[in-house]
């Protein structure tokens, strides 16, 4: 790696305290961008060799990120422009899927780790890694609170329901991480959506685009039906901005037609 780029992840560790995972994704973002004093064809070069390569405009626009931040480090006045992003619904589990979770009946230690675990994706709309870096010292099961770090290494509260409190307090067990493998280290991710794609199938259950990220934007999108405030949504979620937010904030066509009703002109 040029000595620039090193130096750059230096300062974001060291002075701007980003998480390792962050250091990663520069890392990875940078692999498409070799110079470290590029032209503006050295720019347009490197997200056509993206394109060429099947990145789709939202992927290639989270490398962008890293790239534009490289170049604002570097006192460079170009900038790499983002690609228009195609507006999409993302599909959601039903209240009817979130229940089949919660009736379903596991049998030992896995499964019903695997459950809790899905529950509390459902309940409090934190991201899986957050989910999984859990500790039992962040359960605050008296004021119904989990203290998450997200990104940037940021903490914040998270409430979560009374049924939630009585599976998580049931499951509790000797290991420090709350979803702990057997020997007490953390769960990969990878093993967590083959484990959750297996039970969609095992319960009939359809399995939506981006499937664990889909619990997340099922919490944010029932949040909103409900009433709830997009800024109490951007705290729960942990957005530093509330059009992050209101990105999760989608009517479905379901949701458009019950509105239409209640405010038609035509309707009694």
């Amino acid at each position: 790696m040029e000595p620039q780029f090193e130096q750059f992840l230096k300062e974001r560790k060291y002075l701007k305290n980003v998480s390792a995972r962050t250091i990663q994704w520069y890392t990875e973002s940078f692999k498409w961008f070799s110079n470290p004093a590029p032209s503006q064809a050295d720019l347009t070069a490197v997200v056509i060799r993206m394109r060429e390569a099947g990145l789709c405009p939202s992927s290639c626009n989270n490398r962008i990120r890293a790239i534009n931040a490289y170049l604002k480090w570097s006192q460079s006045a170009l900038k790499v422009a983002k690609l228009k992003e195609p507006v999409k619904v993302l599909p959601i589990f039903s209240q009817d899927d979130i229940l089949k979770f919660a009736k379903w009946k596991p049998t030992g230690y896995w499964h019903t780790r695997l459950q809790v675990l899905i529950l509390l994706l459902a309940d409090t709309g934190t991201r899986l890694d957050e989910a999984l870096c859990l500790k039992w010292t962040d359960v605050d099961f008296d004021n119904l609170l989990i203290t998450v770090t997200g990104k940037g290494d940021k903490q914040r509260m998270i409430p979560f329901s009374f049924e939630l409190r009585k599976r998580l307090f049931k499951f509790q067990h000797a290991h420090q991480l709350v979803f702990a493998t057997s020997d007490g280290g953390k769960l990969h991710g990878c093993n967590v959506w083959r484990d959750v794609h297996a039970l969609c199938g095992e319960l009939g259950i359809r399995t939506p685009e981006r499937l664990i990220h889909a619990l997340r934007h099922s919490f944010a999108t029932h949040f909103i039906r409900q009433g709830g405030n997009v800024l109490l949504l951007q705290k729960s979620l942990g957005h530093t901005t509330v059009t992050m937010s209101q990105r999760y904030c989608h009517l479905n066509t379901a949701d458009l037609q019950a509105i239409h009703q209640r405010v038609s002109l035509l309707s009694k």
